[in-house]
């Protein structure tokens, strides 16, 4: 398997406002990565209308929901930070990770991402790195 994450999936300025435009901002990164069609998005709107995908610690996971997994063309993250967080309900998101998989593929790179992000160090670390490649090192797991 290629790398799930790249340096142009990763964006340090975000400049939506809404978690739907959070999710939409996300998803394009993964199209522009050709880990998934156009027709992916919508999935992912219909996921986060069934179960919120915020995690904590300024965290949010949008994905696809099964039907969408005709869309996914290989197994990919997208990241985006905000410098201001959006109201994802009523909590404070700083960092969504959009995630595609391919044939399950996503449970591993979900699992590595929650293992990050449980720890506020490196969270702190996400919040004041300055590049993506920085962004990268952190993440480096993922690609593991």
């Amino acid at each position: 398997m290629g790398k799930v994450l790249e340096l142009t999936q990763i964006n340090l300025h975000g400049s939506a406002t809404t978690p739907s435009e959070a999710i939409d901002e996300a998803g394009r990164l993964l199209v522009a990565s050709a880990a998934v069609t156009a027709e992916y998005l919508p999935f992912m709107h219909d996921r986060e209308a069934l179960v919120s995908t915020y995690m904590g610690n300024y965290l949010a996971i949008p994905h696809g929901t099964n039907e969408g997994k005709d869309a996914v063309l290989a197994s990919a993250l997208s990241f985006v930070r905000y410098d201001d967080p959006i109201d994802w309900n009523g909590n404070p998101v700083r960092f969504v990770v959009g995630i595609a998989g391919k044939d399950g593929g996503h449970m591993e790179v979900l699992s590595s991402i929650a293992l990050i992000f449980s720890d506020e160090e490196q969270v702190d670390l996400l919040l004041v790195a300055e590049t993506p490649e920085d962004i990268l090192r952190l993440l480096g797991d993922v690609n593991n």
